[in-house]
Formats: structure tokens, sequence, C-alpha cells
């Protein structure tokens, strides 16, 4: 049975595929290229933008010795086209609605486990592996998503999105292990990247700055922050600088005529091009109760009304127990007890215990019958 993985230059990635190697399958890596300044720049019509070189070369390099030490074939492929039509001009759209994408959670549906896919079929393969800390279970008929074992690395979040066909011909050789037994095996390996620090970045942007990066594609549109109640105590660079919830970055400190308390994004007023903000972590602006999701995905089965399960409304965020009704094929209202700034962009994870059912993207957010102003 021949096994395809994606080969990111990371010491996941390398573990999985060393594990694949140990188990016996026909295995080959790949290395995937989906982003390419100059070229990006060029369809702009922008040669000339100040834009960061991205450390892929380096990625690169480090996949090929990994593959080397291991004796694996790496293939290279580009998918710069596929990546930009389908990952990054969504990405735009989204913060030109001044919501908050998660290109991660697309990259999956449309580039790893799609664009790869169909590559590696055409190489031969049966089946793709990834380094994502998730697990699957094939069945006769099915193949269900499951949550990786280390609960702090799970990353059934960002695969929400891809298909029970998808995911019938994939593999995740490390979703069993937790972060610190991968490392141990890469270290007892003598593997190249087992002492590489974890990437954090988008994973187009990498770790560069994030606003001078979108800064090159979008336009800033500066205005000012306003308190929940409508006063102007500072300026903003543009609304889609900003998260609901967030709290670093907004430079309206030391004003003495409010708390001594921290300031957070409490929402976004896109007619008047104001930021809103309140103060305290708990602020009830940034508390929902219900919410709306449409681009709907059920990777197995799809759930039932009236039945509980749980939902993140954000990478990491712990399970919380929800219900819900459909509005139609593709839109859901779900209903929680109270959870701090659920985003409209975000995606909505829904689990029947240790399966990942899919989930959708948050349009709209409420606390009962009260729009929230994101």
């Amino acid at each position: 049975m021949k096994v395809i993985l994606g080969l990111s230059g990371g010491v996941d990635s390398s573990v999985a595929l060393k594990l694949l190697k140990d188990e016996g399958y026909d295995v080959e890596a790949m290395f995937m290229r989906n982003w390419d300044s100059a070229t990006n720049n060029d369809v702009l019509g922008n040669p000339d933008i100040d834009d960061e070189v991205c450390p892929q070369e380096k990625d690169y390099q480090d996949a090929e010795k990994v593959a080397k030490e291991l004796g694996i074939k790496l293939n290279r492929v580009d998918f710069i086209e596929e990546y930009w039509n389908t990952v990054f001009q969504y990405f735009l759209s989204e913060y030109k609605k001044n919501r908050t994408p998660n290109p991660d959670v697309m990259c999956n549906k449309y580039i790893k486990f799609d664009a790869f896919w169909e590559k590696a079929k055409s190489l031969g393969a049966d089946y793709i592996a990834m380094g994502h800390y998730a697990r699957v279970k094939h069945d006769k008929d099915m193949s269900y998503l499951l949550r990786g074992v280390d609960s702090n690395k799970d990353q059934t979040y960002f695969l929400s999105q891809i298909s029970q066909e998808q995911l019938r011909h994939s593999l995740f050789p490390i979703g069993h292990l937790t972060k610190p037994e991968v490392r141990q095996i890469a270290k007892d390996s003598n593997l190249y990247t087992a002492d590489k620090k974890d990437s954090t970045g988008i994973c187009f942007i990498g770790e560069r700055n994030f606003k001078k990066f979108l800064q090159n594609y979008l336009p800033a549109q500066p205005g000012n922050i306003v308190t929940t109640d409508g006063r102007v105590i500072g300026k903003h660079d543009g609304l889609m600088y900003y998260t609901i919830g967030q709290r670093k970055g907004l430079g309206i400190g030391g004003n003495h005529d409010f708390k001594n308390e921290a300031w957070f994004v409490c929402g976004k007023n896109l007619e008047k091009n104001e930021l809103i903000v309140g103060q305290g972590h708990d602020s009830i602006y940034l508390i929902s109760n219900n919410c709306y999701a449409s681009s709907l995905n059920w990777i197995s089965y799809k759930p039932i009304e009236g039945k509980e399960y749980t939902a993140k409304f954000r990478y990491r965020q712990a399970d919380n127990k929800i219900t819900f009704k459909f509005i139609d094929d593709d839109k859901m209202q779900i209903f929680y007890d109270d959870v701090r700034a659920v985003t409209p962009g975000q995606a909505v994870v829904i689990y029947d215990g240790e399966i990942c059912l899919g989930g959708g993207i948050i349009d709209d957010v409420y606390y009962n019958d009260e729009k929230r102003m994101y």
C-alpha cells in the first residue's frame, strides 16, 4: 500500500514519516510550495510590494535532510495558483467584510486534502498522510475523524471542513501521541528537525508582521475608537486589523476619565468605521449565548436536533455544551451557555464525544435576541 506524506520540514511531519516507514508502508514524501511573493505581487499589479521572503526554502531544505536521513523519496510540488484562488482570495474577501477568517481551515479543505490528494494519486498513492494531531477510524463503509490524544495539540478544529471522501483515504500517524512523545521519537531517531521550533504563523504568512503584510493587499481606512456608550477615545488603523476580544495594540491606556481596567475590542460599526471597545475581560458586550453558522460540512454523519453535543468556537477553546436547530441545509442556529468573544468568520466545530462531526463558519452572534456589534 503506497502512502504519500506531506512533509513540511517540521518535527511533526518528520516523525509521521518515520512511523509510516517503520510500519512497513511503501512511502514517499511531498513538499508543498503554496506561496510565492513575487508571483502573487505580480498578480496584484504591484511587484514592488514590501513583502518579506517566506521561509519556505529553509523548510524545504529541512525536509530534504529528513527524507535523506530516512531514505525516502521527496517530491516537490507547487500549489501557488490553487492556494491563491481557493484560500488567499477567501482570506481577503473575509477581511474586506471585517470578519476574522481562518485560512488554515480552508487550506486543509482545498490544498492539503484536495490538490495534494490529486497529485498523490497521479504518483500512485492509495493514501495520503499528514502530521496533524488527529486520528481517523476507517470502518468498512465510513471513516470517522477523532480528536488527537494530546488535547493541547488536537487539530481536528482545522480539519472540520474536509469531506468524508477526503478523510476516507487519509492517515494521521502521530495522532495517538503527545507532543513530548513526538519530540522524543525525533531525538531518539536523530532526525534533523528534532529540536526545530514549532511554526506559529498563518500557513502562508509565517511569522512576519501581520499588519504590515495585510497592508500590502488591502487599503487601510483609519477611524475612531469609541466606547460602548459612544465616546471617542482614540484612533484605529483600520477595522480589519482588530479581532473581537483583542486587548493588545489598542493604544488607549491611561485615560483618567475611565477606571484603571484593560480595554478590549467589543465590536465594529462598519457604517461609521468605528472600533468599539469596552473595559474588562468579561465585558457583557463580549458575551453571547447563541449564534448562526453557515457553510455547513458534516464529515461522517449529520448531528440530530434535540441531542446535546459539544462545540469549539475557536482553536484550543474548552468544549462548550450546545443544542441547535437547522434553519435550512446550509444554516443553523447554535445555543450555548455564555461564551466570550464568539467571532464571525471563525469556524464553529461540533463534536459527538471523541468524533469531530464537522461544523460551519460563524455569521452572526447574539445574546438572547440582541445581536452583538460584530
